[in-house]
């Protein structure tokens, strides 16, 4: 009788149960003048396999040394500091690498001063879970903005304050060009030929967000929109104020425009 071929090994190789390859831990500094703070947030990522600490600081000189020095993936920056404070430090991180800010200061000023200069993401204390904290570095660092609903909320708050304040002044003296009459100039332009060009109420607050200085990231988590829903909005934005540039649109919007 011919031989039978042996029966596979029920017993998987090792090679099966091979684990997938490790990623890179994602490398971080924390810099916050509270050690308590600045303690707990390191203890609290380190105990992370995808993340490393690789410096503390405490204050934005620091901050900023440290970063020079370790190159890191992210920065989780607190705003009052001694000497060199947060958002003084700020644009010269970002040159470097992704920064969150992690802090108490919650007024609707400082929230937007951080977006301008460059934060991808804004958390304030109390709002947040060890899970969250982690989302928030893995989506600024993926360049996803992310924010806390307090952040969230000075934003869009401040945005409004600002609309009405300028639906509320007084009429301009004649070397300034009122917020009515910007309106009426970008719903009848010239060249239009009727076509309506008005922005609409998103779209409107969308150009605020422009002419504050926030780029596509910051509007899409301020207005709890997708990018691409940000990127069609501003197209269209671009075609009512004939525009091909932020800079154009925003000069056109805020009435700085030069008028050949």
């Amino acid at each position: 009788m011919p031989e039978q071929p042996p029966h596979p090994s029920p017993i998987p190789s090792q090679k099966a149960f091979a684990a997938p390859p490790r990623r890179t831990p994602l490398r971080v500094v924390v810099a916050d003048d509270n050690p308590v703070i600045r303690a707990g947030l390191a203890a609290v990522l380190s105990e992370r396999e995808d993340i490393t600490v690789v410096a503390e600081a405490a204050d934005g000189r620091q901050a900023y040394d440290a970063t020079l020095r370790h190159r890191p993936d992210l920065v989780l920056l607190d705003v009052r500091m001694p000497d060199v404070d947060g958002l003084s430090a700020l644009p010269h991180l970002v040159r470097i690498a992704p920064v969150v800010m992690l802090t108490y200061s919650s007024e609707s000023e400082i929230v937007r001063e951080a977006l301008r200069l460059g934060a991808g993401g804004y958390l304030v204390h109390g709002e947040f879970t060890v899970t969250d904290l982690i989302s928030a570095i893995r989506d600024v660092v993926a360049g996803r903005a992310h924010l806390t609903p307090t952040a969230a909320t000075a934003v869009l708050a401040q945005l409004r304050s600002d609309a009405t304040a300028h639906d509320m002044e007084p009429p301009d003296p004649p070397h300034r060009t009122s917020f009515r009459e910007r309106l009426s100039r970008m719903q009848s332009p010239v060249g239009q030929s009727g076509r309506e060009s008005q922005l609409s109420t998103r779209e409107a607050e969308i150009m605020d967000l422009i002419a504050a200085g926030l780029n596509n990231q910051q509007i899409a988590a301020t207005c709890f929109i997708s990018e691409k829903t940000v990127k069609n909005h501003i197209n269209r934005i671009f075609a009512k104020l004939h525009s091909t540039t932020r800079s154009q649109a925003a000069a056109k919007w805020l009435g700085t425009a030069v008028t050949p």
